[in-house]
């Protein structure tokens, strides 16, 4: 009996499993698919949005970089100053711009130099003074901390602005220093999207304010050595003396860079018989080796022309072979004349050592190139003989005297760079000779890379000169 009873507990309880898994099963909760969707969309945004973020990260950065590089590269301080301004505005997409250069005292503001401004608001602002750093601009006067100023209106500081300035609302100010000296403030108003100046904004400005500082000192010592290679240039060359009835002017103008010290030299003189002597020259090199040689070949050749009265070529001849046998000097070219009294009016008498020749501009503004046959350069031999040339000069004509450094550029031919100085000669030969040989150095079609000097001499409107020598005088 009990074997019975669990045997039929047994088949009960397999009928009831066979029961059970017979049924189907229980269905489960259905996932929440929008849901999950949502989740995705957001976290897709959150990574766009981190990528558009380092995306704009980088470009600033690399718009910083090109920034500072683009501001180191300039070597004079204007320059410098007012590329300070520009890329700064460039960075955060400011309207307007200004940097501000404190006075000695630090107390206010000497100079201001503005970005920005359109025509119509120059004209505006045309006779009004500079801000000297009174009202929200002297805010960073008193304390260099950066400054950012959503409604310069509203502002407790806001002195207001003159007639006819532009309206600005926002302002972001930023201290320059140099040698932990403040030097300057950088201002910046109005973003072309009309926001406010953020933080962002503020950290690239700070940013670039440092490289600023450098670039500003490094400019302020390329000056000082540039005045005192120019001082000691200057130094070698000769004060013109009184040369009437002509009429004189010159031009020295240092190598961009301040380590090329220059060997352009330029000379003139009254000679014993009343010719007016002039010398221009160029030493090869750009260093002190250079500059010396200059100093012993100007010295030794003003002292051969006054004391010999031969035409130039034989001067020349003489010069180079007491040069060659008393000095190591580098090859030098040099453009030797003598103006000359002729019964009609005045000769130019000349001869070169591998130099430029002279021009002539004419009183009726035609302009000529005195070419004729070159002799070689001093230091190369002496025994190739000089040639010398002779030319009539028109009354009130102007003769130019020039080295390379006025026109050579290396991306123009050399024939170029002389017809285009021709045409600026022309040009201005009207205008008063210290003025005329001015704009001759400040327009020049050269590339600026080499030191250049001039000499202009107006030949006297009237055609009576001193009387000629005597008979057999070669000056004659």
């Amino acid at each position: 009996m009990d074997a019975l009873n669990e045997q039929d507990a047994r088949d009960e309880g397999e009928r009831e499993g066979a029961g059970s898994a017979s049924q189907p099963p229980q269905p489960s909760e259905p996932p929440q698919v929008p849901d999950l969707r949502l989740h995705l969309d957001s976290e897709l945004e959150r990574i766009g949005t981190q990528l558009r973020a380092l995306a704009d990260a980088k470009d600033r950065l690399q718009g910083l970089l090109d920034a500072v590089l683009a501001i180191s590269g300039e070597l004079d301080l204007s320059a410098v100053l007012r590329r300070i301004v520009t890329t700064a505005m460039d960075l955060v997409g400011a309207r307007y711009g200004a940097l501000g250069v404190l006075h000695e005292s630090g107390e206010y503001l000497k100079e201001f130099i503005t970005a920005g401004l359109n025509e119509e608001e120059r004209t505006a602002l045309a006779g009004i003074p500079f801000p000297h750093g009174r009202g929200v601009l002297g805010l960073l006067i008193q304390d260099p901390e950066p400054l950012r100023v959503e409604n310069i209106p509203g502002h407790p500081s806001s002195a207001g602005f003159p007639p006819g300035h532009p309206p600005m609302r926002t302002l972001l100010g930023v201290a320059i220093s140099v040698r932990g000296e403040i030097y300057g403030d950088l201002y910046l108003s109005e973003r072309h999207d009309g926001r406010p100046f953020d933080r962002e904004d503020e950290d690239v400005v700070v940013s670039l304010a440092g490289a600023a500082g450098i670039a500003i000192e490094n400019a302020r010592l390329f000056g000082q050595v540039r005045e005192s290679a120019e001082r000691f240039q200057r130094l070698l060359l000769p004060a013109l003396p009184d040369l009437s009835p002509f009429e004189a002017a010159t031009v020295y103008r240092p190598a961009t860079q301040p380590s090329r010290l220059g060997g352009d030299w330029y000379d003139a003189m009254v000679l014993p018989d009343d010719s007016v002597g002039v010398a221009i020259g160029d030493v090869g090199g750009h260093d002190l080796d250079a500059a010396a040689a200059m100093a012993r070949i100007h010295s030794m050749l003003r002292a051969l022309l006054y004391d010999r009265r031969t035409p130039p070529s034989e001067v020349l001849v003489q010069l180079d072979r007491t040069l060659q046998a008393t000095a190591d000097i580098p090859v030098t070219t040099v453009c030797l004349a003598r103006i000359e009294p002729h019964e009609t009016g005045w000769v130019l008498r000349w001869s070169t050592a591998g130099h430029f020749p002279p021009l002539l501009i004419t009183p009726d503004l035609e302009t000529e190139y005195l070419d004729a046959e070159p002799g070689v350069p001093l230091a190369v031999s002496t025994g190739i003989a000089r040639p010398d040339h002779t030319h009539e000069l028109p009354a009130g004509s102007i003769l130019l005297f020039f080295t390379d450094g006025l026109v050579e550029h290396h991306a123009h031919s050399i024939d170029e760079c002389l017809t285009a100085l021709a045409d600026l000669a022309a040009t201005h030969a009207e205008r008063p000779l210290k003025e005329f040989v001015r704009v001759l150095a400040e327009h020049h079609p050269s590339d600026g890379q080499d030191d250049m000097a001039l000499l202009a001499l107006r030949i006297p409107a009237s055609t009576r000169c001193p009387e000629p020598g005597p008979p057999g005088d070669p000056a004659v």
